[in-house]
């Protein structure tokens, strides 16, 4: 089992959940975060961390594709471990539909 970040991330970029991963396994895009499934230990202390609960457990239904998309960006993005500020607009964003087709970007982000 691997934990990987879903659509519900993208647009808001909390970064609660770096601060508490014991392997640094987070990398950070434009407006995005993906976990690098091969690097997660499965410990699962990120997921509750997730303001926006966009951190889940590949053993849910349908995550195949998202373990995927996350090892595809954790391999071109920077990895982060500090804790920023989220994007403007965040909170109005949480748990919008259709993220990923409105407003997914596939630019790395800072890192750090």
């Amino acid at each position: 089992m691997t934990y990987i970040v879903t659509d519900n991330c993208i647009a808001c970029k909390y970064t609660d959940c770096v601060e508490v991963c014991p392997v640094d396994c987070f990398y950070e895009g434009e407006n995005f975060l993906v976990i690098h499934p091969d690097e997660c230990i499965d410990c699962g202390v990120c997921e509750p961390e997730c303001p926006a609960d966009a951190i889940r457990p590949d053993t849910e239904p349908d995550m195949d594709k998202w373990v995927e998309f996350n090892r595809k960006y954790a391999e071109l993005w920077p990895v982060i471990i500090s804790k920023k500020d989220p994007m403007p607009g965040a909170e109005e964003k949480d748990g919008e539909t259709g993220k990923l087709e409105k407003y997914f970007s596939e630019a790395p982000g800072e890192g750090g």
